[in-house]
């Protein structure tokens, strides 16, 4: 497993291969070259010895002695599509984990509830630092302040069940959505209906920061489909759609900002059978924007991912669990 060495002196690397570019390993380090015809130019070399998880954005061969390479130095190697979702992963110290997913399995209720009360309590701190950087005093927003901080209360001090958190979630959103996109003509958060241009777009987002996520907790060998707040249902990976939640700010707040700027616009859609679809010929163009959204905050996901590991094998208590503030 990884040590607080590894994290201080190893660095995450992040490659795009969208484009005509290959890794290799020459010499013992990783050579990122850039196809131009029958021509390779060598844009950066990577010592082993830095690497403390690869992350490939594209397409590339995977080679015997990169494996070789990767197991030797502790890399985690992770290949994925353009959209983040990931297709192959390897990661030679998770496997054997298995302490860890006993534990995923022997979790009390009480706790699953504790963790699950401490990730919408961090969720709705980051909706409520949304709405004041938008620095908007008018009703909509007033209102949506008022209910994060109402729901901020009922968490800390009404301890309600896995129901009741719930619909102090729902409420929460329903109201911090509407005054957060009130430029835009919102009509309600309907995931994957695809209603809207809005709800269309934030889909992509959140689906590009859930399979992001899913990387780094699979680094640490956690059982993907147990988790503590999301219900079990068949191939759905709930610890993901837990630990997702205090990071959706990054998307909600790139989607406003993209709109703004006029970077997404209507026009990027067609609507067909009832649903908003984005065109293809601009598929390349919204993930790159929401590459670029995510792509800085990578350490702090890592981080993140680590610390509520130590916590969640370490019984500590909820007070000693991680943060990420917008």
């Amino acid at each position: 497993m990884f040590t607080n060495k590894d994290v201080e002196l190893r660095t995450i690397y992040v490659i795009n291969c969208i484009e005509q570019r290959n890794l290799r390993v020459s010499n013992g380090e990783l050579l990122l070259e850039e196809e131009n015809g029958d021509e390779k130019k060598t844009l950066t070399k990577l010592p082993f010895q830095k690497i403390l998880a690869l992350f490939v954005v594209g397409h590339i061969r995977i080679t015997t002695p990169l494996l070789e390479k990767c197991k030797r130095y502790n890399v985690a190697l992770v290949v994925m599509k353009p959209s983040f979702r990931p297709v192959f992963f390897w990661a030679d110290a998770a496997e054997a984990n298995f302490l860890l997913r006993r534990k995923q399995h022997l979790l009390s209720p009480e706790k699953a509830l504790e963790i699950a009360k401490w990730l919408i309590l961090k969720k709705t701190q980051n909706q409520l630092s949304l709405l004041a950087k938008t620095r908007r005093t008018d009703a909509l927003t007033r209102s949506a302040k008022n209910g994060c901080e109402a729901t901020l209360q009922a968490i800390a001090t009404a301890a309600p069940d896995a129901a009741a958190l719930l619909g102090v979630e729902g409420r929460c959103a329903k109201t911090f959505f509407r005054a957060y996109f009130q430029d835009f003509d919102w009509q309600g958060r309907r995931p994957r209906a695809k209603c809207d241009i809005l709800n269309a777009t934030l889909d992509i987002g959140y689906t590009m920061l859930f399979n992001f996520l899913e990387s780094f907790i699979r680094m640490f060998g956690f059982d993907l489909y147990i988790g503590v707040y999301h219900k079990l249902w068949f191939k759905r990976k709930s610890l993901v759609c837990d630990l997702v939640e205090p990071f959706r700010c990054i998307i909600d707040a790139e989607v406003r900002k993209a709109f703004n700027r006029g970077q997404f616009s209507e026009k990027d859609f067609e609507h067909k059978d009832g649903e908003y679809r984005l065109l293809r010929k601009q598929n390349g163009h919204y993930m790159q924007v929401f590459f670029d959204a995510l792509i800085p905050h990578k350490s702090q996901i890592f981080t993140f991912v680590r610390d509520y590991y130590r916590c969640f094998m370490g019984d500590k208590n909820i007070s000693a669990y991680p943060t990420f503030n917008i």
